[in-house]
């Protein structure tokens, strides 16, 4: 009787050497006590050697180029003074994975703004991407999950205007929409009560200013944190505007925003439509505006996936499983009307 069991393909294996230039560490290369190296054999397929200054991938063809660019990125890296780590190579490599042409060092040493010793950069292309479109229009969408840095970049690129004297003060808002607790029911006056929902804008800004310098440019008008309900009726001149937890505005809310536009100002809208808790099924304004605004010049959406969270890596597992679940029961309950479409939006407004 034959053998009817599948072979597996023979992958052929050659090898690919890397010389280091006699000028470069291969400490600084490869890391103290090989940690950078050790990322490195982490996540190239192909085998790695080190011997002197010459580095040997062994592996598919297709693998090894990957191991060559991913070095060549590397010493880029150091050529530009930076200190390499496990991170950056996880980066790296992700970013030659996409094959779109992006390079990793013109990426992670993109600086936005330094303060205390620490540098705020992008940390993946799309990252990047959202950033330059901050620059490049005057109202920017930055939309993706949990983790992808849509409002920390853009609290950077806000205060980078304001240092840079583009803009006179900073306005950062959020819809105070209850998830799961009642605001009657939390302590204190009014301010307390909102206080919970505005903490996160405040926890970016001593990240990125001197913590003493805030409570003065607060007094003094120059940074504003508020809910979204205090926007209505005010014109916005001169200033950087971050709406944050865009999700949680309705399509009337999110109309009301966006026309307080001023004069010299640029406005970014963050979000996640995948965590919207308004109530009574309530259409999120973030979900419908790409519909309305779609084709209007000078604005602009940015979109961040699961692949550009900068938290843990598990984060990005999580969104990515929560995803299919959603599909999955999507496709479970049969074609719907999808959320958002204008016939809604004309209803809304």
């Amino acid at each position: 009787m034959p053998d009817t069991t599948a072979s597996t393909p023979r992958v052929d294996r050659v090898i690919s050497k890397i010389v280091v230039p006699a000028e470069q560490s291969m400490v600084a290369l490869l890391g103290s006590r090989d940690e950078v190296l050790r990322t490195v054999e982490r996540v190239l397929t192909s085998d790695v050697h080190v011997r002197g200054n010459e580095i040997t991938l062994t592996g598919s063809a297709r693998d090894n180029a990957l191991g060559v660019l991913l070095f060549e990125a590397l010493l880029a890296l150091l050529g530009k003074g930076e200190t390499l780590t496990g991170e950056a190579v996880e980066r790296s490599a992700a970013m030659l994975r996409q094959a779109d042409g992006s390079k990793p060092a013109e990426v992670l040493t993109l600086n936005i703004l330094s303060n205390r010793g620490r540098t705020i950069r992008p940390k993946t292309v799309n990252q990047k991407r959202y950033v330059e479109a901050i620059d490049a229009h005057t109202i920017t969408f930055g939309i993706g999950p949990a983790g992808t840095g849509k409002t920390y970049l853009a609290m950077a690129k806000a205060v980078q205007a304001l240092q840079a004297k583009q803009v006179n003060r900073i306005i950062l808002t959020r819809p105070a929409v209850e998830a799961g607790e009642r605001l009657g029911f939390l302590p204190g006056t009014l301010f307390d009560k909102i206080d919970p929902y505005l903490r996160p804008l405040y926890d970016a800004l001593h990240d990125m200013l001197d913590p003493d310098s805030i409570p003065k440019l607060m007094a003094a008008g120059t940074i504003e944190v508020a809910p979204l309900a205090y926007m209505r009726g005010r014109s916005l001149n001169d200033a950087f505007i971050i709406l944050d937890e865009a999700q949680n505005t309705t399509a009337e809310q999110m109309k009301m925003f966006l026309t307080r536009l001023g004069f010299g100002s640029r406005i970014v809208v963050t979000g996640d439509v995948t965590q919207v808790d308004l109530p009574g099924g309530a259409t999120s304004g973030l979900r419908v505006v790409r519909d309305i605004l779609d084709g209007i010049e000078d604005v602009h959406f940015s979109t961040l996936t699961s692949s550009d969270v900068v938290r843990h890596r598990l984060v990005g597992r999580i969104v990515d499983a929560y995803a299919q679940y959603d599909a999955e029961n999507e496709a479970a309950r049969g074609p719907q009307r999808a959320p958002g479409r204008r016939d809604d939006v004309r209803r809304s407004r």
